[in-house]
């Protein structure tokens, strides 16, 4: 065949010496349209900032989670180290109180019936865990 170049309008494949305009994938003619890229960056980014506030959300109700189970360990292990000399019965109220020699004790008086240095009220559940009464 002729080396003569063709025109840059001419799909034509020098392999196999024929025109396959009609074989692309994509438009080939003058009076196609123009083929450009996607701006994704603009979505991604919306896309990241997304992720990343429901990722910091999630992390701050985990955080707050784990900061509510640590106070319910410490009065839990703050309960069961004190001095009692009763059973506990589930769903009633009970009082902490610690005496000036910081040792702490448990008791059914209330801190408006007493004068000892209150702690806190708390509740045992069901689940044998001591519940801070507000």
């Amino acid at each position: 065949m002729s080396t003569k170049k063709k025109p840059d309008n001419v799909v034509f494949d020098l392999e196999t010496e024929k025109y396959d305009a009609a074989l692309k994938p994509y438009a080939t003619n003058v009076g196609a349209p123009v083929i450009t890229v996607t701006d994704t960056i603009a979505w991604k980014n919306r896309s990241i900032n997304k992720l990343n506030q429901k990722v910091q959300t999630r992390y701050q109700e985990i955080k707050e989670q784990y900061e509510r189970l640590m106070q319910e360990f410490e009065y839990n292990n703050l309960i069961y180290n004190a001095k009692f000399s009763f059973e506990p019965i589930i769903g009633d109220t009970y009082y902490l109180y610690k005496r000036d020699n910081e040792e702490t004790f448990l008791s059914l008086i209330a801190p408006n019936q007493c004068n000892f240095n209150s702690i806190g009220s708390f509740r045992l559940n069901a689940d044998q865990i001591w519940e801070e009464v507000v």
